[in-house]
This record gives C-alpha cells, structure tokens and sequence, in this order.
C-alpha cells in the first residue's frame, strides 16, 4: 500500500534533504496536485517543524507566502505539507553564469523589499535573508518570488501593542554571515534594519557576482566570521558600490541610519530603484535574465515548432519545495536550499538548477520574429510545445517565459 500523509497526499520520492529532516514530492490524492513534503522524525533533539507551520499560519495569505496544505504527525513524523515552488534566486544566479543585469535585480529588488515588509507588518524579522530563501514561483506565479525558510524568524514586537523587544549586545551571530548586517557582526541584536541591509547585500552579490568577504580562509567557524566582520566593516559602502547606479548606495546609507526601533520607510526603498529602473528605459514585463537565457538554450537545441491554436491555461517553471531547516548559528556559505539536492532526473525538472540537457529533446516555442530583446511583450496566446512548462504543453499567459519571448 502506497504511503498517505494526512488522508489526502501521496507520499512520492525523496527530493531533498536538510539537516532538520527530509523533503518528498507528494500528490494529493483527490486533485493529483503536485506538493511538497516535508518530514520531521519526532524523536529529533531540537525539533523545528511546529514552529515553521506556526509561523507560515501567522503569514498565510500574503503575497509571495507559500501555502500549508497540512501539518501533523504520522507514525514517528512531524510532517509539514506546502506549496511546490520554483527554483530559488541562488539557483537561477548560478545559471546565467553568476552575473545577474541591473534590469532583472531590480525587478527582483521590488518584490523581495515587498516580502520583507510583509513579514515585519506581522511582527517578525527573517533574519536569514539570502538567495537561497527566496523562490520563484510555478504556473501562472513564475514570476511571483516567493520567501521561505522561517526556522530563524524572530517576533521583534507585540502583536497587541507594538512594544518593541529591548536592545542588547553580546549576541551571537544568527544568520547567514555572508549577507549579515555590521550590527548583527557586533553581536547587536537584529531588528527591521538589519533584514534590509542583508537585502542590500544580496542585490549587491547578484550585481557583482561575489562579495569583498567571499572565499575568507580560516581555522575555525569563529575565526572565518572575524575575518568576514573585519572585511565588512574596512569595505565602505562606496567601495562596495563602485560602478553601480547610486542609488544602491543610498540604499546602504539609509539602512545603517535607522535606529533599533525604527520602522523603515519601505516606500522609500522601493521608490529609489523604481525611478531608477524608470530613468535606464526598462520595461516591468518580467522578462528576468534566466527568460531569455533559457529561451535561447531552446533555440539552439531544435527549430521552432509551429502554433497550433489559440487558447487559455497555465504553464510552469521548474520545481523546488517551500522548504526551511532551522540554523542554530550562521555560516558564511548557508545551508543549500532544498531544491540543489533534488533529483536532477526529474523530468519537469528542465531549469536552471540542471544540465540534463532536457531541452534537445523539447521542441521550442513559436517564433514569429527571430529578433528578441529583452523588453519583449506580446499580447497573442498560443498553445505550443513549450520547453518551459512542466507539462510540455503550455497556453502562453504572462505567467510564462515563452509567452514574454513570443514576438
């Protein structure tokens, strides 16, 4: 008899794993709806699955918030049941090469700012902000990002009255030392400013490809994130955003004026790259780096197969799971997301995070106009042979990669 989790999911194959448990794709038995799975043994030391499904409960709703389907024991497992996502920022960087355009960064940028602010409106900070815990989405969100992995969030205020948590020192590192803001190196305890300034790092890495306090040699874990503190704090913020508009700066600059308590003004953050993206020409139309790159892989595999007919429906992207395992402290490189240890023979698997070579055996979209440019629109629909979606049929919709490349 095959696995159910909840009288309602299938339990699949393993897909991932992590150091607080294990990832399976799972079915719902009543739609055939794809999910993730993701499995706690009981018994474990420190257990942390409770405590995420509480905390995605608090955020459910939200724009770019992954659903729980389920959360409950069965047999010697906790067991956490959520949406299947797409491939993690982390993964789609390393897919074009480690290099990401300042008009795909900055589209990133609006949405990821939107998802921090979204969990400080429910009283918590993330305080593991990174490539690897923001997903895209699948279908008709492929463009949606997605933010995950909540096992380190923290309520920094009262729900009722909004007191803030008191200030301290002598903390030691949470996080991702990587992307952790100078305060959290001081061991001051982190608040809302101290989750933008992490997202400042990370546009930052996207854009430069790598960090100044990247590939730091040293004995031990705390010797590593001395050195990384030290390199953090001698690299000013002009140093780190030399040859980058400057609003990346200003960023920065304002990130480290707010106090404790402050309330960031978000829509000032938002505002400075908007007006940018609006000065450099660029078109909100979703069509991000790994869009184009991944069409023109197609391109080269087979020729473009030819429209059928017109029509309506969904396409994909290729899958991870909404996944977090808990750290107890930071690391400078992170714990891999849960989509890097997935399966890569999986056949909707045919993304940014594999080189299986799954597009020479899909034929590629309708092309109407050879030429494409990065700003493409269209505003036709086809129903093709897609190499994006994980269906291999797709209805083109604004959702898809295909339909932002069609001309």
């Amino acid at each position: 008899m095959e696995p159910r989790v909840g009288n309602k999911f299938r339990l699949g194959r393993k897909i991932g794993s992590g150091s607080f448990g294990e990832i399976y794709l799972g079915t719902n038995i009543q739609t055939n709806e794809e999910v993730a799975i993701k499995l706690e043994n009981v018994k474990t030391k420190h257990p942390q699955l409770l405590y995420e499904s509480k905390l995605y409960r608090i955020l459910q709703g939200g724009t770019g918030i992954p659903n729980v389907r389920w959360f409950g024991v069965e047999g010697d497992y906790n067991v956490l049941v959520m949406d299947l996502l797409g491939p993690s920022l982390e993964d789609l960087f390393n897919f074009c090469s480690r290099k990401l355009s300042l008009k795909t960064v900055l589209m990133l940028a609006d949405q990821m700012i939107n998802r921090v602010e979204f969990v400080h409106s429910k009283s918590f900070l993330h305080r593991d902000i990174k490539p690897d815990n923001f997903l895209m989405g699948l279908g008709r969100r492929a463009n949606q990002v997605y933010i995950i992995d909540f096992g380190l969030a923290k309520k920094y205020r009262d729900t009722s009255t909004h007191q803030h948590i008191p200030y301290r020192e002598n903390k030691n590192l949470t996080g991702t030392a990587r992307y952790a803001s100078m305060n959290t190196h001081l061991g001051i305890e982190q608040s809302r400013r101290d989750d933008l300034e992490s997202l400042g790092y990370v546009l930052m890495y996207f854009l430069r490809g790598s960090l100044p306090w990247q590939g730091l040699k040293a004995g031990t874990k705390k010797q590593k994130y001395e050195k990384i503190s030290e390199k953090k704090v001698s690299t000013s913020i002009e140093a780190l955003c030399r040859g980058y508009p400057t609003e990346f700066a200003s960023y920065f600059h304002y990130c480290r004026s707010l106090r404790f308590d402050d309330k960031p003004d978000y829509a000032y953050l938002k505002r400075i790259f908007r007006d940018l993206f609006i000065r450099e020409g660029f078109q909100f139309d979703y069509v991000f780096d790994w869009t184009i790159l991944k069409y023109q892989q197609s391109q080269l595999a087979t020729p473009p197969a030819r429209a059928l007919v017109p029509g309506a429906g969904t396409s994909g992207a290729p899958p991870a799971i909404a996944s977090g395992d808990r750290q107890t402290g930071g690391g400078e490189e992170g714990r891999p997301a849960g989509l890097s240890s997935m399966d890569s023979s999986r056949r909707r698997m045919s993304g940014p995070v594999i080189n299986s070579g799954s597009f020479s055996k899909q034929k590629s979209p309708v092309v109407n106009e050879p030429t494409m440019t990065k700003d493409t629109m269209v505003s036709n629909s086809y129903y093709l042979f897609c190499p994006f979606s994980p269906r291999s049929w797709c209805v083109c919709v604004h959702a898809c990669p295909c339909y932002l490349v069609l001309r």
